[in-house]
């Protein structure tokens, strides 16, 4: 299974965008579930459904920065070698999705929906979000990119 198709799977199973993208890479980060899905939880929906930041994309550069930061205080170049990457991740994801990494942006929505409530899950649900895909598509693009910077 390719990382697209485990973020995919993931988000299928009613995790949130943030959620599915980074439990695909839980092999490479080295922690554990729970803790995982604990740090994630507050990105889904845009940022607890503020639909600021796509969740894809956080879960894409919490992995990114959970497989290739630095653990102590970083240095400038740690630092600038690290941003270099979050941009070149984000720029191919706009190349990709409408040109944008906004949540409401990519839902098609001209105003945030207002509500910090989830929608339920439904087959219906699934249909209408391409959020599925998006998490797809930004844990493709880690994963690419860790091949080929590593």
């Amino acid at each position: 299974m390719t990382k697209g198709e485990q973020a995919l799977a993931n988000f299928q199973t009613g995790m949130n965008c943030a959620q599915a993208v980074l439990l695909s890479f839980k092999e490479e980060i080295g922690l554990d579930e729970a803790t995982l899905l604990k740090l994630s939880l507050p990105f889904g929906g845009g940022m607890g459904r503020m639909r600021l930041t796509c969740g894809a994309v956080t879960g894409m550069v919490m992995a990114y920065g959970l497989i290739c930061g630095v653990g102590t205080c970083p240095t400038h170049d740690e630092k600038l070698d690290n941003y270099k990457g979050v941009v070149e991740l984000t720029d191919e994801f706009k190349k990709l999705n409408r040109g944008t990494i906004i949540c409401a942006e990519l839902l098609g929505l001209k105003e945030p929906e207002g509500t910090y409530v989830p929608e339920e899950r439904t087959e219906e649900y699934y249909k209408k979000r391409p959020c599925g895909e998006l998490c797809s598509i930004a844990a493709e693009i880690l994963d690419k990119y860790l091949k080929e910077n590593k």
